[in-house]
């Protein structure tokens, strides 16, 4: 955009200097500024879609990213679950067999009476 400027600027100051009449220097100049707006007009359009076209390719990118990242957190969170599962039976079992020594141990023992 600088280097389309200054070649704009140069070319009008070029024309200022050149040894032409008034008329035909004012529709030299007017000429170069619309092919200069022209240029710019082209190449904003195509800086448009060029933009226009990487965002979409980054949003597709970013979404099925996205859907790997989660496909792979579900994954996870089964395996978590299934695992927690297996150590919460694993903890039931302890659990009644401690239950159980304890009914063992205490069936051995003379009751006390409670004092009233």
């Amino acid at each position: 955009m600088a280097l389309l400027t200054g070649a704009a600027i140069g070319a009008g100051v070029g024309i200022l200097y050149a040894p032409d009449k008034g008329s035909k220097t004012r529709k030299k100049i007017k000429k170069k500024a619309n092919q200069a707006k022209d240029d710019i007009s082209v190449r904003v359009s195509r800086a448009t879609e060029e933009l226009s076209r990487t965002a979409e390719a980054k949003k597709e990118d970013f979404e099925r990213r996205l859907e790997d990242t989660i496909s792979t957190m579900s994954y996870k969170a089964d395996d978590i679950i299934e695992t927690l599962e297996h150590k919460l039976a694993d903890l039931k079992k302890k659990n009644a067999k401690y239950q159980k020594d304890a009914v063992i141990e205490t069936a051995g023992k003379p009751k006390v009476a409670a004092k009233s």
